[in-house]
């Protein structure tokens, strides 16, 4: 996930003239909502800024609802880069199609708020690179955190009231937020019933920590596992070792490789891709009008 190979991958696309570096550092708020298409019949929604407690300190997270009645709730893992507008804009697309979504600052044990700036910030420039990579390893590299963050964070989506408990809750997340996906998944298996992974990375290791190995406590009832190619390239098991342990368990899993580079979903990425973040979209909405029932 996220690894030196991907990166340059993803750079030549950058450099071949998709989206040149000036007029992506331009890209306006106004900008990347133009690239998130509107939901049909979009519920007016309410956001805000909230706080959640854990046993390890306060999460700082981005809350967003439609402004009446009561929804199924989403629990959303930022890539890389963390909570940041593009996310905010990708929650509200969410909401207003009809969903409860808290989206969670996956650092907040180490560093409050936006950490990362798409406009004039590279991931691939080591300075930057360094920076984030140590901020994930409390997120990524140990699983009892991801319980404790996904115990709170769904212990306070149940406390909403726009939040229907008699439905299951979903999760979803990005390049990294992919395992922590399949961590949910497991650690909260009777709440949260159906779980989105778009260029997640790390999803089947050899390690005895590995996502996929936690997929017998999962009672999900709807996966979708959406890969990016130049992460299927570098190994091609893995799609296959997610989808025999979702199989072995009797879990619906929707597991396919993309023709779209790391990281084509987020609006503000180097490799966005409209066409196929829009396919990837209309799945996500699928897994959960599948799932949380």
């Amino acid at each position: 996930m996220c690894d030196e190979h991907t990166e340059q991958d993803n750079e030549k696309a950058f450099d071949a003239g998709r989206l040149s570096r000036r007029g992506f550092g331009a890209m306006s708020i106004a900008a990347l909502a133009a690239c998130t298409t509107a939901p049909p019949n979009p519920e007016m929604v309410v956001e805000r800024e909230v706080q959640i407690t854990t046993p390890d300190g306060v999460i700082d997270a981005h809350y967003v609802a439609p402004g009446a009645g009561k929804w199924p709730a989403v629990l959303v893992w930022p890539d890389i880069m963390g909570l940041r507008p593009a996310f905010r804009l990708m929650a509200n697309r969410l909401a207003k199609s009809g969903y409860a979504v808290l989206t969670v600052n996956p650092f907040y044990r180490l560093a409050k708020g936006q950490v990362f700036d798409a406009t004039t910030e590279k991931f691939s420039d080591p300075p930057v690179r360094t920076r984030l990579v140590a901020l994930m390893g409390p997120t990524v590299g140990n699983p009892e955190n991801t319980k404790k963050d996904a115990i709170a964070a769904v212990a306070w989506l149940d406390q909403q009231a726009e939040v229907d408990k008699s439905k299951g809750i979903g999760t979803t997340g990005y390049c990294m937020g992919g395992p922590l996906v399949m961590r949910s998944m497991a650690f909260v298996p009777n709440r949260i019933t159906a779980g989105a992974s778009f260029h997640g990375g790390g999803l089947a290791t050899a390690a005895p920590t590995s996502p996929h190995l936690l997929v017998p406590e999962m009672k999900a009832k709807a996966v979708l596992i959406a890969v990016a190619q130049n992460d299927d390239k570098q190994d091609t098991t893995v799609k296959e070792k997610v989808k025999a342990a979702f199989d072995q368990k009797g879990i619906p899993a929707e597991v396919e490789v993309y023709p779209a580079e790391h990281g084509w979903c987020p609006p503000d990425s180097q490799v966005f891709d409209q066409v196929q973040a829009d396919r990837a979209w209309a799945r996500l909405l699928a897994t959960f009008e599948k799932g949380l029932v």
